[in-house]
């Protein structure tokens, strides 16, 4: 491996020589006579490691050479000690401005340069090789975070799909949810920016949406599979798989005292996406506002899907026939602003059912 490389500027022969000396035996020399040169040195990619750099030269002075190395971005990772004859307070101003490491007037004494040089060496060393371990600890965290997500929305859609084929579905109900979800909440974004959505927490509540059904584990065959209309006691009891569902989500919770917004986003959904804005929904009839949006936005996508789709209990209806439902309030009543994004994104989720029709969704 070679060794480090420190890079002399200066354009009288004897000061590099003497500075040449007091280095030589830990390290290589680079020797430029001016600033134009020592930027080519730099250009070159060397394992430079300091830059002992004097100010007043012909052709590019040493402001000139610190020019070039903050518009490289070289200032953070090479330190520069300016080496002037000059006293004029003006000048080491500018020079520490620039982020310059020290500055050393001339004539110098060569254990003081030794002394101070490899301080700065070492601390810049101790400084990029600390800033690489936590590059590398972020890449770690980042791909470890990564994996996590990828096996969580792994192990939802794997209990949403238990749940699914439970209910003789074909398991493509919870991954149509998520993209009507997805949809809905990119047009909430985009027409209704007051609600402050962000791309992360569009992709949370469509993942989240995944969950919306899986309290129905817990409902009795007779009633789950049942081909006709639930009796009012029959439906009490399908109205359980609402809280049902949240008892599930805590077990699974990890820390009841953490703030963790994909669970919220589970838990709101699962129980409030029959809640309806007027009051009328269940389980907690929660009014207008009162309704979490995730909850809001996947109360249509829930029904909507329910509607086009073939049931135990019913036969599929048409895409119109299903968007006309929805919107004259026959599915009960929904948030103004979410219906308005249905209706927006109509043409949508018809493409959407149609395209289902012909291929395998993935």
């Amino acid at each position: 491996m070679s060794r480090q490389q420190i890079l002399i500027v200066d354009d009288e022969e004897v000061n590099r020589a003497i500075l040449s000396e007091i280095f030589r035996d830990d390290y290589d020399i680079i020797e430029a006579p001016n600033g134009q040169e020592a930027i080519d040195r730099l250009g070159e990619g060397h394992n430079i490691v300091l830059v002992c750099l004097d100010v007043v030269m012909p052709l590019v002075d040493g402001f000139g050479v610190l020019d070039y190395m903050e518009k490289n971005d070289l200032l953070n990772k090479i330190p520069v000690i300016l080496i002037t004859g000059e006293s004029v307070a003006s000048s080491e101003g500018k020079a520490y401005g620039y982020g310059v490491a020290d500055v050393m007037h001339k004539p110098f004494y060569p254990h003081i340069v030794m002394r101070r040089s490899s301080n700065i060496i070492q601390l810049y060393q101790n400084k990029l090789n600390m800033e690489q371990k936590l590059k590398e600890q972020e890449e770690k965290i980042l791909a470890q975070e990564s994996k996590n997500r990828k096996n969580n929305e792994f192990m939802i859609d794997a209990l949403s799909a238990v749940v699914e084929f439970r209910s003789l579905e074909t398991g493509d109900h919870i991954k149509r949810i998520k993209y009507f979800t997805r949809i809905l909440l990119k047009y909430m974004a985009k027409y209704f920016p007051q609600y402050g959505l962000t791309p992360e927490q569009i992709d949370a509540m469509a993942k989240a949406a995944a969950m919306h059904d899986i309290g129905k584990i817990g409902i009795p065959d007779a009633i789950l599979l049942k081909p006709g209309r639930l009796t009012e006691e029959e439906f009490e009891t399908m109205k359980e798989h609402t809280t049902i569902g949240c008892e599930i989500l805590k077990n699974f919770q990890q820390n009841e005292n953490e703030d963790d917004e994909f669970f919220q986003y589970c838990y709101d959904i699962c129980r409030h996406h029959h809640e309806r804005w007027d009051g009328k929904g269940y389980p907690d009839h929660l009014v207008g506002e009162e309704i979490p949006l995730c909850a809001q936005v996947v109360a249509i996508a829930d029904v909507y899907d329910a509607l086009v789709s073939n049931r135990v209990y019913k036969g599929a209806y048409a895409n119109n026939v299903a968007y006309d439902m929805i919107m004259n309030g026959e599915c009960g009543e929904f948030a103004p602003d979410v219906l308005e994004c249905f209706a927006l994104a109509k043409e949508d989720f018809f493409n959407i059912v149609e395209v289902i029709k012909m291929f395998t969704f993935v």
